[in-house]
């Protein structure tokens, strides 16, 4: 079986190395703190991002990242969007020629508001490169609950060489060549996301949060489609069934950080409780500025924005959502009535 590197010791990147190790793949994890990677190595499992999954005998928790990619077929990125291109940046001399870099982190880089993949592709000249991502929490994901998620990449080969890595009885892998759509998906529905917590945390109730849902994945759709993705992704698991799962679950970060924000807590204390990256604050951010790079209308995105970085209180913001002037929900029903 093909050794395997996953950089990024957080509970995504745990998950993924006790999943691939359990399938019989050697594993490396790797993470940048030698105190904290001493303590997996010694507890044999991830207490403080992953408690209670115990690592199979093939994963080894390591501080050595030359060692971690010795040898690496299969090179799973697990950090947040931020450190994307420094990793990359990091681990490129180390890399084997033939081996495949996936990256699971849902955002942009910030400064030149490019997708992911783009980073990769402009750092990356001597292997190939896909994304992993769809409706998947670590902890269930650890527990070998059923889920099934989506690899996308511009070759096919690829794509289905990454589904044949991480397939098993209870992980299910499609892939998908609209590498545009997916990473579109996963990034702005943390937003979303954010926004269902929200009206939660200030007391509305399902009606809201399904609203929110609808509209937001039209949103979603039409900046992607904008960006030059297909339009039936946002259909599928990296669309909708991320939205899903991430405005519903309390596993979702996002949901929790936004519950917080609508009871009235400032954000630097929100990011403080949460404890761990809440990657739809920058994705508001990058998504605002897409939407007028782009001339998309994308009122919840803004109304987001203006919470987390501007003068509108979440209260507000609703209001300001519901008093819209009167729209169609869909633009081609406007031309399709005779009377």
């Amino acid at each position: 079986m093909d050794k395997v590197a996953v950089i990024g010791a957080g509970s995504w990147g745990t998950a993924l190395a006790v999943l691939l190790a359990r399938k019989g793949h050697p594993v490396c994890l790797y993470g940048r703190s030698a105190e904290f990677m001493g303590q997996l190595q010694v507890s044999q499992q991830n207490q403080r991002y992953l408690p209670g999954v115990m690592f199979p005998k093939l994963l080894l928790p390591t501080f050595d990242l030359a060692a971690t990619l010795s040898d690496a077929q299969l090179v799973i990125l697990a950090v947040p969007s931020h450190a994307v291109r420094e990793t990359v940046g990091a681990i490129k001399p180390l890399l084997a020629r033939d081996c495949v870099v996936v990256n699971t982190a849902k955002g942009f880089e910030q400064e030149k508001l490019l997708r992911l993949s783009q980073v990769l592709a402009s750092e990356l000249d001597n292997c190939s490169f896909a994304v992993l991502s769809g409706p998947s929490h670590a902890e269930e994901v650890g527990r070998d609950l059923p889920t099934t998620v989506v690899a996308a990449a511009h070759s096919r080969e690829v794509a289905e060489r990454v589904q044949d890595y991480f397939m098993t009885p209870h992980f299910r892998v499609y892939t998908n060549p609209d590498v545009i759509g997916v990473e579109l998906g996963g990034a702005l529905k943390n937003i979303i996301a954010l926004c269902t917590g929200i009206a939660e945390g200030l007391g509305f109730g399902d009606n809201t949060k399904a609203a929110l849902m609808t509209r937001g994945l039209a949103e979603i759709a039409r900046l992607g489609v904008a960006m030059g993705a297909k339009a039936p992704t946002f259909a599928g698991l990296t669309g909708v069934g991320d939205l899903i799962v991430t405005c519903t679950s309390m596993h979702s970060r996002n949901r929790r950080a936004g519950i917080l924000l609508g009871q009235g807590k400032p954000l630097k204390q929100v990011l403080e409780e949460v404890g761990m990256v809440v990657e739809g604050v920058l994705t508001t951010r990058g998504a605002y500025a897409l939407a007028e790079r782009y001339g998309v209308e994308m009122p919840i995105v803004e109304q987001a924005y203006s919470v987390l970085f501007g003068v509108a209180s979440p209260r507000r913001a609703v209001a300001n959502l519901m008093q819209r002037g009167r729209k169609h929900e869909i633009e081609e029903v406007a031309h399709s009535w005779t009377d």
